[in-house]
C-alpha cells in the first residue's frame, strides 16, 4: 500500500481532502446562502402535518451540494448523504462506528487482498428490479473511468487499474473486480489492505447505481446526464424533486423502498449560513442538525441549549483541529516540543468551546476503538518550553508564519491565544487568516511554517489519512519515520483490533515525542433535533441509515 501511495500522492491529497476535510469548509461561511425563512419548491416550515395530510422533515446544513451523480461523488458530506439518500452504499458506518450494511449484507476477506462482497438477497431496485453483482462490477467500471475522470475515489488500489485511478478508455470491464454470482462481486487489490480500510474507504463511497437503466448512456454522457438530478429508479428511501446546489435539496418518499417504506412524504435539505441555525431551530423551520454537515458556532451552543422545543446531542469526539507543522522549516525537534508545551490547550478548550471536547496528542480521539488512553497529553509548561528552546540555541529572530482558516471564528479565536502564549516564551509567530480555499492552496505548496485545519481521522480507519500526513517529503509535515511506516504497514496486515491499538499507540506516541503535528483540541459538536420528530437522533455516523423510521409526531 505504502508502494502506490508514494506513486500517486498527489492523486491521494485529493481524495484525503474530499473524505477527511467533509467538515473543515462548513464553518457557517456560506455567501449567497439562503436565509433561514426560504423556502424549497413545495416546502412547508418545519416538522409538521401539512394540509394536505403530508409528513415533511427539514434537515439545515452549512455546506453546499457539488453534485447528485454518484460517479461524481467527491466525498464531501452533503454530496455523500445527499447522495446515498437516493443511491445506497455497500455499507455506511452506525452511530455506535459499527459497518451496517446496506446494498450488501456482508463484506469478507481471507487474505486481506480479496474482498468478497454479498450483495443483500432482498435489495431491489424501485421499480422492482434486484439490485445484483452486475449492479456493483458496473457502478465501479464507471468510476475507474478515464472519461468519467473522477479523481477522489483512489481505485488505482486495484487489479487492473493503472497508478492514475483509471483503466484504459473504453474497457468493459476491471481485472480486480469480478463477479461471482447474481449476488456475489470480488474486488482484488494490489497490495495488502484491512478488511476496515476496504469497507471505510471504498464500501461506504460505492454508491451502486442501476446498471438495466443508464447502460444506455455513453461514459460522455454519464458524467453530465440529466437523469442524475431526477433518477426514476432508485435503491434508496427518497427521490430527489428539486435542488438548488446552494440553497436547497428537496425529496418525496419511494413507497417501494425495499428497507421499509419512509413515514414521512417528503425531506428537505436547508442549506444556511451557520449563524442561521440558533434561529430555524428556534422557529421551527429547521427540524434537525448534524454535527458534520451543520456547524452550529460554539458562540450559540447556549442559546440552542436553552430553546424549550429542541432536544440537544453532543456527537462523539471526532474533528481534530490540527496544526501541522512543516518540519523541513523547523527541523530541531526540541524547537517544536517547546511550541506544544507553551500552548495552554486545556484553556483554550475550556474557555472557546465550553469544554466540548478534549484534549489528546496524535491523531486518535476517545471515539476511536484503537485510541490509548495511557498516552497523556503534554502539559502546559512554559518553563520547560523555555529550557528547550535554550537547549537548541533558539534566537527567536525566526517569525513563523502561521495560517488559518479565516472561516472558523472559534480557531481564529484560538490562534491569537496560541501566539501570545508563544511569544511568552520566546517564539514568534504571525496569524495569516485566508479562506478555505486558499487555505488548501497554500497546504498544496507547503510554503508555510504551521497550518491549521478541522481534521477528522476516521475513527475506525485512520491508515489512509495518517500514512499521507507522515509520508515524508511532500506532505504536510515533511515528517518521516522508520517505525512510523513500518506501524502503518502492519495496521493493513492483521485484523486483530488489540494489535492494531497497538500499532497505532505507537505512531502517535512518536508523534507526542516528535511533533510534526499538534492537536489543538477535539470537538465534540453540538446537534439539534425538534422534539416533535421521533425516531431521529443527531449522529456524527449513521445518521440517515434508517431515515425510513423518521416521523413527526401528531
Amino acid at each position: 500500500m505504502r508502494k502506490i501511495m508514494n506513486r500517486t500522492m498527489s492523486l491521494l491529497l485529493v481524495a484525503i481532502m474530499a473524505f477527511s476535510l467533509a467538515a473543515c469548509g462548513a464553518s457557517g461561511d456560506n455567501s449567497g446562502a439562503a436565509p433561514a425563512e426560504s423556502k424549497a419548491a413545495g416546502e412547508t416550515a418545519g416538522a409538521q402535518t401539512g394540509s394536505s395530510g403530508e409528513k415533511i422533515v427539514n434537515v439545515g446544513v452549512t455546506d453546499t451540494l457539488g453534485s447528485l451523480n454518484p460517479l461524481q461523488l467527491n466525498g464531501g458530506e452533503i454530496n455523500k448523504y445527499a447522495t446515498a439518500l437516493m443511491f445506497l452504499p455497500l455499507m455506511e458506518l452506525d452511530a455506535d462506528l459499527n459497518f451496517q450494511g446496506m446494498v450488501a449484507d456482508s463484506i469478507t476477506t481471507e487474505d486481506n487482498k480479496n474482498f468478497v462482497v454479498h450483495i443483500d438477497d432482498a435489495a431491489k431496485w424501485s421499480d422492482g428490479t434486484p439490485i445484483t453483482a452486475e449492479d456493483v462490477a458496473y457502478t465501479a467500471l464507471r468510476l475507474a473511468s478515464p472519461v468519467i475522470n473522477n479523481t477522489a475515489m483512489m481505485y488505482y488500489v486495484f487489479e487492473g487499474v493503472g497508478d492514475d485511478g483509471f483503466v484504459e478508455a473504453g474497457a468493459d470491464s476491471v481485472a480486480g473486480i469480478n463477479v461471482i454470482d447474481e449476488k456475489t462481486v470480488q474486488f482484488t487489490t494490489k497490495e495488502a489492505m484491512s478488511l476496515t480500510t476496504f469497507q471505510n474507504s471504498y464500501a461506504r463511497y460505492l454508491l451502486t447505481l442501476p446498471k438495466h437503466v443508464i447502460e444506455k448512456y455513453s461514459e460522455e454522457e454519464l458524467a453530465t446526464a440529466d437523469w442524475f438530478n431526477k433518477p426514476d429508479v432508485i435503491s434508496g428511501p427518497f427521490f430527489v424533486t428539486d435542488y438548488d446546489v446552494d440553497h436547497y435539496i428537496s425529496y418525496k418518499a419511494n413507497p417501494d423502498y425495499w428497507r421499509g417504506a419512509p413515514k414521512l412524504d417528503k425531506l428537505n435539505i436547508k442549506i444556511v449560513d451557520g449563524s442561521q441555525l440558533y434561529a430555524g431551530l428556534q422557529s421551527g423551520e429547521i427540524d434537525i442538525t448534524q454535527h458534520t454537515m451543520s456547524v452550529i458556532p460554539p458562540e450559540d451552543y447556549a442559546s440552542v441549549e436553552a430553546l424549550d422545543n429542541v432536544e440537544v446531542i453532543y456527537g462523539s469526539p471526532v474533528t481534530n483541529q490540527s496544526m501541522f507543522i512543516q518540519t523541513g522549516n523547523i527541523p530541531d525537534v526540541r524547537v517544536r516540543q517547546a511550541m506544544l508545551y507553551a500552548i495552554n490547550r486545556e484553556q483554550i478548550l475550556n474557555e472557546l468551546l465550553n469544554g466540548h471536547g478534549e484534549v489528546v496528542d496524535g491523531f486518535l480521539s476517545s471515539a476511536s476503538p484503537f485510541f490509548d488512553d495511557s498516552i497523556t497529553p503534554v502539559p502546559y509548561d512554559p518553563d520547560k518550553a523555555k529550557a528547550l528552546l535554550a537547549d537548541a540555541g533558539w534566537d527567536g529572530s525566526q517569525t513563523l508564519r502561521f495560517y488559518v482558516n479565516s472561516g472558523d471564528s472559534t480557531f481564529v479565536n484560538a490562534a491569537t491565544v496560541m501566539v501570545a502564549q508563544w511569544a511568552a516564551v520566546g517564539i514568534k509567530a504571525e496569524v495569516q487568516t485566508v479562506d478555505f480555499a486558499t487555505l488548501m492552496s497554500v497546504a498544496g505548496t507547503r510554503d508555510y511554517d504551521i497550518l491549521a485545519v478541522q481534521y477528522t481521522y476516521a475513527p475506525v480507519d485512520p491508515y489512509p489519512d495518517v500514512a499521507w500526513l507522515l509520508g515524508g517529503e511532500g506532505s504536510w509535515t515533511g515528517y518521516g519515520d522508520a517505525q512510523v511506516d513500518e506501524a502503518l504497514r502492519a495496521t493493513q496486515l492483521t485484523s486483530d483490533m488489540e494489535e492494531t491499538k497497538q500499532l497505532y499507540s505507537t505512531v502517535d506516541k512518536k508523534v507526542q515525542e516528535d511533533v510534526p503535528m499538534i492537536s489543538a483540541y477535539i470537538i465534540s459538536a453540538q446537534g439539534a433535533v425538534n422534539k416533535r420528530l421521533t425516531g431521529a437522533v443527531p449522529s456524527v455516523y449513521g445518521f440517515f441509515n434508517d431515515v425510513q423510521n423518521w416521523d413527526v409526531a401528531e
